[in-house]
């Protein structure tokens, strides 16, 4: 059987247009070569669509396209799209509202409660720590009264190149908050003097006429009361 001029070779992968050879041409009567002569069909009858559609496979069937699935309605089916929303409840809104601002507000309250605890822990270590620097200088301070003693004693006896250290040793030491307690003509104060001797007076008021050891001060705090003599 002849090739149908009309008929289509599809080439390999799905989906591609189809397409159509060219007749073959065969020499005429006069030496001419020309189309191949196409087999008339009957009336009303359209050319095969086996050679639209494609080769014939290798049973002898026609090589036909893959059909598409179109609904009756003639409009392809789309891919189901997403579920519908469910309807959303206002109380249940309400409730997870409440929930969030419960939670919040205990995280804020141990959040500031830390805060304070935090701060107030950082005021007692920095206090702490100055009254030991304080108390730790103070110690030393005081280990050093003995050497003003002596300077002190060496002047009463004479020894007056010994003063000017006295005097420079007492200064620095003045500017570090060391202070002299007074003693002779003051009223007797027995936070910072201390009655050795007494004798009789007038009786109104208690005075210290004497100084037997000097006392000292350090920051407001009595290092050491004054030795002294009271009249009563």
């Amino acid at each position: 059987m002849s090739p149908d001029p009309l008929r289509a070779r599809r080439p390999a992968g799905d989906g591609a247009a189809p397409v159509f050879k060219r007749p073959a041409e065969v020499p005429g009567p006069g030496g001419e070569s020309g189309p191949a002569p196409v087999e008339p069909t009957s009336e009303g009858e359209s050319p095969s669509e086996e050679g639209l559609t494609g080769d014939a496979g290798a049973d002898g069937s026609p090589d036909m396209a893959p059909a598409w699935d179109v609904p009756p309605d003639g409009v392809p089916n789309a891919q189901a799209g997403p579920a519908a929303d469910t309807p959303i409840d206002v109380e249940d809104l309400l409730d997870s509202l409440e929930e969030v601002t419960r939670e919040r507000d205990e995280y804020l309250a141990t959040l500031q409660r830390l805060q304070a605890e935090f701060d107030n822990f950082r005021k007692r270590t920095a206090a702490h720590t100055e009254d030991r620097v304080a108390a730790g200088i103070a110690r030393l301070v005081e280990a050093m009264l003995p050497v003003l003693d002596a300077c002190d004693a060496a002047v009463a006896a004479g020894e007056t190149s010994v003063e000017p250290i006295g005097r420079q040793l007492l200064g620095i030491l003045g500017k570090e908050g060391l202070h002299r307690i007074p003693t002779e003509g003051e009223a007797f104060d027995p936070t910072v003097h201390e009655a050795v001797l007494s004798e009789a007076g007038d009786g109104d008021t208690s005075q210290v006429v004497e100084e037997f050891r000097p006392g000292y001060t350090w920051a407001g705090r009595v290092l050491r009361p004054a030795s002294v003599k009271v009249r009563l």
